[in-house]
């Protein structure tokens, strides 16, 4: 099986929402398993309580955390963050940091990453983010994939939507009130099998 790791950090579930419409991506690819994993929290219980992300935390506690030992024994990465001030989670920043070993072994040169993001608004940095994070993945040595114009969700005018060439995304609104669209959802599931082909034909 062509393994396909789903590596994200979700403070409210957009983004655990956008990871499962990935996975499902995955699995319409025969011979490709998709397995999901968040990094690990870095903000107390106190704090996620006074951010009002604590009962969405509590839903996301069964998802195992990743391991940085996990990212050498997938086939595919595919990184999901929210996106701060137009850059990664500080999180996702924070595990990211920890992967030197694999740089220093060249463990993920030739994998494929992709990534895919959301934001309070239309315009909050979602193509900065996947950008900027697109750069961590090269000094990997990584085959960076992102969503083609393919998807033809992403060239529609009739909505507001997230979603561009370099990777799913969602818009959740200024207090999180707005979850994943059918479009955005249907362009994870698209970047969830897209990145799985490739990987199938790399591996």
């Amino acid at each position: 099986m062509t393994k396909v790791l789903i590596v994200f950090y979700s403070m409210y579930g957009h983004i655990h929402q956008m990871a499962e419409a990935v996975a499902a991506g995955v699995r319409e690819v025969p011979g490709c398993e998709p397995i999901i994993k968040r990094v690990p929290e870095t903000l107390s219980e106190e704090v996620l309580r006074k951010m009002g992300a604590l009962e969405a935390q509590k839903s996301m506690a069964q998802i195992p955390v990743t391991q940085v030992d996990d990212l050498a024994d997938a086939d595919a990465i595919i990184f999901g963050t929210p996106t701060r001030f137009g850059n990664m989670c500080g999180q996702m920043r924070q595990f990211l940091d920890s992967t030197g070993q694999l740089w220093a072994t060249g463990a993920l040169v030739g994998k494929v990453g992709s990534v895919f993001t959301s934001s309070a608004t239309q315009h909050g940095g979602q193509e900065s983010t996947i950008l900027t994070f697109h750069a961590t993945l090269l000094h990997q040595g990584m085959v960076v994939v992102g969503l083609p114009y393919a998807f033809a969700g992403q060239i529609g005018i009739g909505e507001i939507t997230g979603c561009s060439p370099y990777g799913a995304s969602t818009i959740a609104g200024a207090k999180g009130e707005r979850m994943p669209s059918q479009n955005e959802l249907a362009g994870a599931r698209f970047q969830g099998a897209h990145v799985a082909k490739i990987a199938q034909k790399l591996a």
